[in-house]
């Protein structure tokens, strides 16, 4: 008997779970998410005090976000080459550098444009792989928890959500009572905090891992590339959609980067209202995600889709325009914000619907570079835009093309198509 309960006790070696490295994971991601949220915040608002010009803040816009394209792309195979970790750290570090080099020049050596757009484009340039990154690890740092990827996925959201709910009104807050540009060496000083903590607390197996697309070279990774592409352009409905959130999210990043800082500094003149307007959004789109949630299954997709772009986008840019009044703006983000909340888990479960599990992870990459398409050239355009035909002409235009690309979505036929399956609606 003796023996027998030595024997369960050699062939019971359980694994003990290791939470630190996920725990110092969540800090080390909240921070981060805390200083871009911060630094969408500090910079446009930096360059519109520094210059007096929507035009250049427009500029600064496009040469943030145009690393986007390429990093979206090709930032997968940079992973694959580098490892989660170690890329991760390199992308919070970079952030780091470039962040903390605007203060540094601008009060020692006096930072001129086309400095502050290197500094932006290289800042970006990591940013997406540095997510991906991020992401990929989640699985190894679950294993290691013996935690379920179910839980730990709900954790990065939430503290993803959590972290833009308090960095929107801090940023404001802080610019308020220490000025933009000491901001900025809180924002650098947080992406360094990032890496250090990730650096130090995630055990290097869990960023050693390659995945196979990343042993195969270069060249299966662009023919992977081309035939997501090819997939996509054979199906109307993802084609259909990645049409419509590409002039979308062109007009909303324009909105975001320059013309909401610009709106504000003109009426309000005080960053702190950016901040909670943000803050009021995304809190409003955290709950209605929530609702969606619960409620989601039983609501027709496209009427759903088209009335929370319409309240939450289009409608969205005209209450800026007839309403300037700090309070009503807030109403009306939260209800905005709670309008368009359905949007993002609309599109996704119909691209994950129609796309077969060995096309998924190329699939989704080629959506992602072609919604992220436009962002930059919106930016630098809308900057313009203010410049040459007024804030309010500016407003009212982008409401117009916002509202007819999707009031499309009721008249588009290849979009009926979006409609859950009638397998899928038996089991709802």
């Amino acid at each position: 008997m003796h023996s027998l309960d030595e024997n369960v006790e050699l062939v019971q070696p359980v694994k003990q779970a290791r939470v630190l490295p996920i725990i110092m994971f969540f800090v080390g991601n909240v921070i981060s998410d805390i200083g871009n949220v911060c630094s969408l915040i500090a910079l446009p608002w930096f360059v519109l005090q520094a210059t007096g010009s929507v035009a250049q803040t427009g500029i600064t816009a496009f040469f943030a976000t145009l690393p986007m394209i390429f990093s979206n792309f090709f930032g997968s195979a940079l992973v694959d080459r580098l490892g989660f970790k170690r890329t991760s750290v390199i992308s919070d570090t970079v952030s780091s550098i470039t962040v903390l080099l605007i203060p540094l020049l601008y009060h020692f050596m006096g930072l001129v444009l086309w400095q502050l757009l290197v500094l932006v484009f290289l800042g970006g340039l990591l940013k997406s792989p540095g997510s991906t990154a991020r992401m990929s690890l989640v699985p190894d740092l679950a294993e290691l928890a013996s935690m379920p990827l179910e839980r730990i996925n709900a954790f990065t959201e939430g503290f993803g959500r959590m972290a833009g709910l308090i960095g929107a009104p801090l940023g404001g807050l802080l610019i308020v009572l220490i000025g933009t540009s000491n901001l900025l060496w809180l924002d650098a000083a947080s992406f360094g905090i990032s890496a250090l903590l990730i650096g130090l607390a995630v055990p290097a197996m869990a960023a050693k891992k390659k995945t196979a697309e990343g042993q195969q070279g270069q060249q299966r990774y662009f023919a992977s590339l081309w035939e997501g592409v090819r997939f996509i352009r054979g199906e109307p409905v993802l084609l259909s959609l990645v049409g419509v959130i590409l002039i979308t999210n062109t007009i909303d990043s324009s909105f975001v980067s320059v013309i909401e800082p610009a709106y504000v500094k003109h009426f309000f003149n005080s960053a702190l209202p950016l901040g909670f307007l943000i803050a009021a959004s995304g809190g409003a789109a955290f709950v209605g995600t929530l609702f969606f949630s619960a409620i989601g299954p039983r609501m027709p997709r496209r009427l759903t889709y088209a009335i929370g772009y319409t309240i939450g986008g289009a409608l969205n840019f005209w209450i800026y325009l007839f309403f300037p009044f700090f309070p009503l703006l807030i109403i009306w983000q939260i209800i905005a914000g709670f309008a368009i909340s359905p949007v993002t888990p609309i599109a996704l479960t119909v691209m994950q619907e129609r796309l077969p599990a060995e096309m998924r992870a190329r699939a989704f990459g080629t959506v992602s570079a072609s919604i992220l398409v436009g962002i930059p050239f919106g930016t630098f355009l809308s900057g313009f835009m203010v410049s040459w035909f007024g804030l309010s002409t500016t407003l009212f235009i982008m409401g117009a093309i916002y509202l007819t690309t999707t009031l499309s979505l009721l008249i588009n036929p290849a979009l009926r198509k979006m409609e859950r399956p009638t397998k899928v609606m038996a089991q709802a």
